[in-house]
């Protein structure tokens, strides 16, 4: 599934109907039968293949991926703010996606949310009732404007909060990018863009950690990375929108500047004492900008993408 069409419908129930057919996320896998009396090696067998397929599904699902990312970059360039909405599993890889934003790219991370059902949990105890309130995944999206957008996650595709949440959302503006395992469902029907990923059944039915987790995993780092990318956040290969605030980062910083600059280490850190540890601005210094404040003003006048403003220089 792409972008959705103008004829597509806007609303979704607030519960799934126990007259559905079985989801694909609840069908028994194929080698399921017997599985616990297998030898551990056949087991793990069993479960890497299906780790295997699952990510061979995202494939069918880069268009969407592309469409969403240029919604991300979009919105976070425009001092938008980016919303994960998500019940149990899926919420676990919206947080593994957004808690890494800010240190990867330079995104702040007043730009970012994360809405768990339930809230994020502090220990193994995961509520399961509260994924069913669709009204609270309304009120969770009480702050959400125009400008920003919204990546609503729900493996069955009918999770009542994130539906809530992600119409909530689309009545103030907002645009809902939809992450999904089964095709044709009421999330992904009322999405801007909408992101099928049609994983296999799982080896143990319904335990979408699994094959299903996977695949939402790969899909929204591949899409966050992209948007990096287009953002100007990346270069080479290299996180060039960094903030070395930790001697790992600092030692990281320091290997950027000089592998794009042809500097040595020592010029390299210098740099970066006098622009804070933000890599960028450190190259544009050692790149002929005549002080911190003209690096910053480069970036600022060519949307702060790093090869636009060398260019400039």
């Amino acid at each position: 599934m792409g972008s959705r069409s103008d004829n597509a419908p806007k609303t979704a129930t607030s519960a799934r109907a126990d007259t559905q057919p079985t989801a694909q996320t609840e069908t028994l896998h194929p080698r399921a039968q017997g599985l616990d009396l297998r030898a551990d090696a056949e087991i793990l067998d069993t479960l890497l293949d299906g780790q295997l397929r699952a990510l061979e599904a995202v494939a069918s699902a880069r268009p969407s991926i592309s469409a969403g990312a240029a919604l991300l970059t979009n919105s976070l360039h425009n001092g938008g703010h980016l919303h994960y909405a998500a019940a149990g599993s899926s919420a676990l890889m919206a947080l593994a996606d957004g808690a890494e934003l800010p240190g990867t790219f330079g995104i702040s991370a007043d730009q970012i949310s994360v809405h768990m059902a339930g809230g994020i949990p502090a220990d193994g105890r995961m509520p399961g009732h509260t994924e069913d309130d669709t009204a609270a995944g309304a009120r969770a999206a009480a702050t959400v404007c125009a400008n920003d957008v919204v990546i609503a996650l729900s493996a069955s595709g009918s999770t009542p909060f994130p539906l809530g949440f992600a119409q909530t959302a689309q009545a103030a503006g907002a645009k809902v990018i939809a992450v999904a395992n089964n095709a044709d469902t009421p999330l992904l029907n009322l999405a801007d863009v909408a992101i099928c990923l049609p994983t296999p059944a799982e080896v143990i039915a319904g335990s979408t950690r699994m094959g299903a987790g996977t695949a939402q995993k790969a899909a929204l780092n591949m899409m966050s990375t992209l948007a990096g990318i287009r953002m100007g956040h990346v270069m080479d290969g290299m996180m060039v929108n960094l903030i070395a605030d930790n001697a790992k980062l600092r030692q990281r910083a320091v290997r950027i500047v000089c592998t794009l600059t042809d500097q040595n280490a020592e010029d390299a850190a210098k740099a970066l004492d006098q622009t804070g540890g933000a890599v960028k601005p450190a190259i544009l210094l050692l790149q002929g900008a005549a002080s911190p404040t003209a690096a910053e003003t480069l970036l600022r006048h060519n949307k702060d993408n790093l090869r636009a403003a060398l260019a400039q220089v």
